[in-house]
């Protein structure tokens, strides 16, 4: 998967998969969060310093990580239009 752009807040981030459910978020045109898929619908991101997981609830990350889960179910129109010129 291509590394793409989200807005939330009116705020763009720039997500970068990194495989396993992993994201990595930036915003800003800096690094911001690395975030990954927990069971169900929530989402935990990782402390800058240690890389462990930090497992209280953040509002911000369940929301981007709803829109990561969103824009994966979208079909990629790119695709379907590359696909067309061979």
């Amino acid at each position: 998967m291509q590394p793409f752009d989200l807005t939330f807040n009116n705020v763009d981030y720039a997500v970068f998969p990194e495989g396993d459910e992993t994201y990595t978020i930036y915003k800003d045109g800096k690094e911001y969060l690395q975030i990954q898929k927990d069971d169900g619908e929530q989402w935990i991101k990782f402390d800058k310093e240690t890389g462990t997981p930090v497992f209280e609830p953040d509002e911000e990350v369940n929301a981007l990580g709803k829109l990561i889960a969103a824009y994966k179910e979208e079909p990629e129109e790119e695709d379907e239009d590359n696909e067309e010129e061979f």
